[in-house]
């Protein structure tokens, strides 16, 4: 019998736990810095676990090698994840966006039956355990945690990203396999709320819309997203602007353009005021917007305009018009930043992928070593696929190599 330790309780580190179990000739042990497993797990898709979607592709993860992640999904990919969970007894539901949700909505249903499944003979699950340093004896490890030492025949690590460290983001696991040779990228925050110049948004606050978000450089569109937005008083945020998070970590001179009506064209929101101006001859401007936009945001797209509120809709004139209908579908806001690591739901970069084999997750430097999860430089877009890598990496590398 081998000994397998896996630094890490979060999604990876479950998955990759319950998957070297399997095989009943490993023992295994799972450690987890946190008094429980899976604390970040609750948080995700809002408390309800978007745990993977039904558009999976190699296109929607970022790294320097983003095909990296092809063997791990092409083994254990939508279908695959699905009837693993299912095996466990979790019912789940697709939204017509492609997200899948537990059918409860309930985070704690996915928990609940990976807990479950960790509840084998051939398991021991140390929590308020921390990995402090590994190190290497023969063909195996040593790791001393904070609760006594662990000699292992192999070693995976799933210690997780630098994001969210009030839900046991840590920058441990980066430290754990630089100590054993590997390098990283640098590190940035993503799937998190974007600052912005707040001259309009501070307005705002609280109020949500539907948009098309474009991020732009000198005028030319970088990425694209549509879904809701939040304004905040120091930006921007929702899932649109989550979805697009992630260059405004990593690139700068952006801007970010909302098109507050992205079913119009230009020339039919012009058309629209155009009759509107007629229709709402003898009132101000101040409610020339309302019944196209949240009333407050109209009044402010308006102020953006530079048009006062208070000037009849009578008074426009042709070329405000347009104005306003350029604003409407062009709402800008220059980036200043993201809100950091503290909000921020994954991390971006992470230890170099080119120092493990994809078809296993076997480190090429150490071997019997192992590697899952967001502590690789592998991010996806949000809707899923972050959690997805976490359940195909961990999958594949519990496997060990023996595929």
């Amino acid at each position: 019998m081998q000994i397998v330790l896996v630094v890490g309780g979060g999604a990876s580190g479950m998955m990759a736990a319950i998957t070297a179990a399997e095989d009943s000739q490993n023992r295994v042990i799972l450690i987890e810095k946190q008094s429980r497993v899976g604390r970040k797990l609750l948080a995700t898709g809002n408390g309800c676990c978007n745990l993977t979607n039904a558009d999976l592709d190699v296109s929607y993860y970022f790294g320097e090698d983003r095909l990296f992640v092809k063997p791990a999904l092409d083994y254990f990919g939508l279908e695959a994840t699905l009837d693993f969970f299912r095996s466990l007894g979790l019912i789940t539901r697709t939204e017509p966006s492609g997200r899948v949700y537990p059918y409860s909505m309930q985070a704690n249903s996915v928990l609940d039956v990976l807990r479950f499944s960790l509840e084998r003979p051939n398991i021991e699950l140390r929590c308020d355990t921390e990995a402090l340093s590994i190190k290497r004896e023969g063909a195996g490890f040593v790791t001393q945690t904070s609760t006594g030492t662990i000699k292992s025949d192999k070693l995976i690590v799933t210690a997780g990203g630098a994001a969210a460290p009030k839900l046991g983001g840590t920058m441990s696991g980066y430290k754990l396999l630089e100590a054993l040779g590997h390098s990283r990228t640098a590190l940035y925050p993503s799937l998190v709320q974007v600052k912005t110049d707040n001259t309009y948004t501070r307005a705002l606050k609280g109020i949500k819309a539907e948009a098309r978000v474009m991020v732009q450089r000198g005028g030319k569109a970088v990425c694209t997203s549509t879904g809701e937005v939040l304004f905040t008083e120091y930006g921007l945020s929702g899932p649109a602007v989550f979805e697009v998070s992630r260059h405004a970590s990593t690139e700068k001179d952006l801007v970010i353009s909302l098109d507050l009506m992205p079913g119009y064209e230009e020339k039919e929101v012009a058309a629209i005021l155009f009759e509107r101006k007629i229709s709402g001859a003898g009132r101000s401007c101040e409610d020339f917007l309302t019944g196209i936009l949240n009333k407050r945001l109209g009044q402010t797209v308006l102020k953006y305009a530079d048009i006062a509120l208070s000037q009849p809709i009578s008074a426009l004139k042709d070329g405000q018009l347009f104005k306003i209908a350029r604003s409407i579908k062009s709402f800008n806001f220059t980036v200043m930043g993201t809100t950091g690591f503290e909000n921020a739901q994954v991390t971006a970069g992470g230890i170099r992928t080119s120092e493990f084999d994809s078809h296993t997750l076997e480190s090429k430097i150490c071997p019997g070593l192992y590697a899952a999860g967001e502590v690789l430089d592998v991010d996806g877009c949000c809707g899923g696929y972050n959690l997805q890598w976490a359940w195909s990496s961990g999958r594949l590398s519990g496997r060990l190599g023996n595929i």
